[in-house]
């Protein structure tokens, strides 16, 4: 498949899910960051031009749901449907106090651009701290949900977290701590693990991640784990060293990252989603900068079982 390079412009953090109704479903962070945009196609291609587009959440005018709406991701699981995202209370002041946490929405109606979004409220974890970029799978039949969270005892920005639900919006049980930012490639400018993303193949479970500041050094990294072993067990996770997906200034694609996987059109090959600079950022704060875009690339699997993913841009 040839996609369109980028197939969505200004959006970042995109996360593409194929339902059983033949539409992918698309979301990510809309500039500004004060909204939840759902759009739907029957190809990848069309979700930029082609797209049902709606706005299917607001920020809310004050509190801890007002600002810096990040990375949603839909997800549709026991027959209702999902949206995880994070939010802060301050547009400029990270802090014990102001700092982004994690919430859910759901939705009944079979079509989710069509009936009410309630909210779920926060996803609470074992301490209150800046959480951001949850995802969940499922696999025995037990839902999991991975997310990034500062630990004060921790130095940096963000680890990886995994952790069994009792429901989609709500934590159960331990919650096993994934990685830390420890190799250069996770450090630069910040100590960063996060945008987690579940493929499940060839009798594992892999983890995909991002890691470093948000402009050019944004690189993805990968943990895996054996299907059938504990998931909850921080013994049964293994790590690369190294990023597995990083900038190409040959392909004008910088600081690639915080993807998601879907299926080809022809349910015939796995797809990564990510998104990518047109160029280095060239000044202030990447975050303000709305040039991530979201671009989608076939990637194969090597004969040991895991992810080839090629270069960015490509």
């Amino acid at each position: 498949m040839i996609y369109n390079k980028p197939f969505v412009i200004e959006r970042a953090d995109p996360w593409v899910y194929k339902h059983t109704d033949g539409y992918y479903y698309f979301t990510g962070s809309v500039p500004g960051y004060q909204s939840i945009e759902v759009r739907r196609a029957k190809q990848i291609n069309d979700l930029e031009e082609n797209a049902e587009i709606v706005t299917v959440w607001q920020a809310h005018d004050t509190g801890l749901q007002s600002e810096l709406i990040w990375a949603p991701e839909i997800h549709f699981i026991n027959g209702s449907w999902y949206i995880y995202f994070a939010a802060s209370d301050h547009p400029h002041i990270r802090d014990q106090h102001h700092h982004h946490r994690m919430f859910v929405i759901s939705n009944d109606s079979p079509n989710p651009l069509e009936g009410e979004w309630e909210e779920k409220g926060q996803v609470k974890t074992q301490f209150e701290s800046f959480s951001l970029d949850a995802t969940v799978f499922n696999l025995n039949n037990r839902l999991y949900y991975v997310w990034a969270q500062l630990d004060p005892r921790i130095p940096g920005n963000s680890n990886l977290y995994i952790s069994e639900m009792e429901n989609p919006w709500t934590l159960k049980g331990k919650q096993t701590l994934l990685s830390i930012p420890e190799y250069d490639w996770e450090k630069q400018i910040y100590l960063v693990n996060e945008g987690p993303a579940v493929i499940i193949r060839n009798n594992k479970v892999f983890i995909s991640y991002s890691g470093s500041a948000t402009d050019e050094n944004y690189a993805m990294g990968l943990l895996w784990a054996d299907v059938d072993s504990d998931l909850l067990d921080g013994y049964s996770w293994h790590k690369s060293p190294d990023p597995v997906f990083v900038t190409s200034e040959k392909n004008q694609a910088f600081g690639p990252g915080h993807n998601s996987f879907t299926k080809s059109e022809d349910d015939a090959h796995d797809v990564l989603i990510y998104h990518a600079r047109p160029e280095a950022n060239k000044t202030g704060d990447p975050l303000a900068n709305p040039n991530r875009h979201a671009f989608a690339k076939v990637f194969t699997w090597d004969e040991e079982g895991f992810p080839k993913f090629g270069e960015a841009g490509e």
